[in-house]
This record gives C-alpha cells, structure tokens and sequence, in this order.
C-alpha cells in the first residue's frame, strides 16, 4: 500500500530570480508502507530536497506530493506530518539543545501530548532502540563525543515512534562500526514496527545492505527505481549517477571480464562469500563466458 506519492514532482528553487534553480523534475515516485527504500545520488542530485516534499518542509513548484493519503498541498494535513514523519537531517547532533539526553529525546514525545509515564517509556525504548543505556538519560551532552550525539538525535525522533522516518546521510562523519549498527538498528525497527525508512544516502554499500528497493537520482532527475538488487548491479547507470557500484558487484563485473562469471550478482561481501563457498562446497565451477 503506497503511503507516499510523488506524482510529476518539479521543485525550483528562487524562481523568478537570476538565481533560479530547477532542484527536481517530473519526478514520478511510490514509496510503499513498510519497505527500507534508499535514495541515492551524487552531491546536488536532489535527494535531500526531494526528502523535504514527504514531511512538507518543501511544496513542489508543480506536480503533487501525497503522504499517509493526503496531500502536503492542504495546510492542514502538512501540519500535522510531523506526528507521522520523521526526518533526520544530516549531522542531526547540531539541533540538540537541551541540557540533559533525557530532555532532549523526551521533547517531541512531550509535544505529542503524552502523560509522564508514556514520555519516559519511550525515552528508554529509544535509547536502547540505537544502543545506549538508560544511564545516559541524565548526561549533559556538552559532554558526549559526536558519535553518541548521533544516536541521541535519532533516538529523539525514534521515541515519537513516526510511521514514515527519513534518515538524510545518517552516518556522515561516523565510523564504519557505528555507522553499520545505527542502520541494523532501523532495519530491525522496520521489521518490528512496519516503518517506512527512506535512506538518503551515497555509499551504495549501506543500500545494498540494507534497502529493499532503490531509486538512483541525477541533477534533479529519477533514473531508476526498483529492487536494491536490480539496479545495484547496474554499472554503466550507477556511473552515470556518479556513484561507485558495491565493491561485491565489481569484484563480479571483474570476474566476467575475465571469463568467471558467478550464477547470481553478489551485493555485499558475505553475499559473496556465500556463492563461493556454495561452488567450493558443490564442487561446481564458475561459468566462463
């Protein structure tokens, strides 16, 4: 069931200006309830303001947008997404401004108009939900290096349980280890809650992951959407994006070039570890073109 609709989606930006931009065009995008979805693209494809049409921050210049059935034209229906969606910008710990977590994730809950017990339950879940403890509730995050910051800001959203959540390059800045457990921690929330996850995002090895489907974004243009696997494996486009295709899905492309070619396409390493072990265990030999 479609919960977002982007339906001849153009944004511009200054019209009318010598600075007038045209920041998308024509874009035509379903968003399904429940699925992993990643938006990737090269700097300045769109992906970030394409994000703000689903929460309403942005209104196209023409086309529509629709979210959870209405659309983000009608004021009143754009003013009560922020209930529903919820959207992480990039480097999120730059909007923390209280002086305890616990004040700072209890926030948006406290806004939705839930008593104390409710407020503080979910403050706890979402600090477990990206692996903190519920000690930190009463730290000062003056005091927290920028990775635990992180994960406080995303936890602040996390604890307004939204049905759709939009995550804008969130592991930017992180390392590796932390940037991987944040993304297992929404995949695991999506398969729990049925939440919608868009992940804007530009290391295809995250998407490849962890998306279900994937829609590949040029100067304002959609190029492509489909299954992670289906338009992962697809070089020439994701070059043409200026993306670098998933290291399992050159290695592959390497392997054809050179006369092996592997029953199916890996997307990640342990894919690729499988598939070989598979034609060790079996005995059988990698096809040569």
């Amino acid at each position: 069931m479609p919960c977002i609709e982007a339906d001849g989606l153009t944004h511009v930006y200054f019209p009318g200006t010598p600075l007038e931009m045209v920041a998308l065009r024509d874009i035509q995008l379903t968003v399904n309830e429940g699925e992993f979805i990643a938006l990737v693209g090269a700097s300045g494809s769109g992906k970030s303001t394409l994000a703000q049409h689903f929460n309403g921050l942005l209104l196209p210049a023409s086309g529509s947008v629709r979210v959870l059935g209405g659309d983000t034209a009608d004021k009143k229906h754009r003013r009560a997404l922020w209930r529903y969606v919820g959207l992480v910008f990039q480097f999120p710990e730059r909007q923390i401004f209280s002086n305890t977590v616990f004040e700072d994730i209890a926030f948006g809950p406290r806004n939705m108009g839930w008593d104390s017990l409710k407020v503080a339950r979910r403050v706890k879940e979402a600090l477990a939900s990206v692996g903190l403890s519920a000690e930190m509730q009463t730290a000062n995050p003056n005091a927290l290096s920028g990775g635990v910051l992180r994960r406080i800001a995303i936890a602040g959203v996390l604890a307004m349980r939204p049905r759709v959540l939009i995550m804008d390059e969130p592991g930017a800045g992180l390392e590796p280890e932390a940037r991987q457990f944040i993304l297992a921690q929404l995949k695991e929330l999506q398969a729990k809650y049925g939440i919608t996850v868009l992940l804007i995002t530009h290391n295809l090895e995250d998407a490849a992951r962890f998306a279900d489907r994937v829609a590949v974004l040029r100067a304002g243009e959609l190029l492509c959407v489909g299954k992670a696997g289906e338009v992962l494996s697809r070089i020439e486009l994701l070059q043409k994006a200026g993306l670098k295709a998933p290291f399992a899905v050159e290695l592959a492309h390497r392997l054809t070039v050179a006369g092996i070619k592997l029953p199916v396409i890996p997307l990640t390493i342990e894919d690729t570890a499988r598939v070989l072990y598979d034609l060790m265990s079996t005995g059988a030999k990698p096809g040569r073109g």
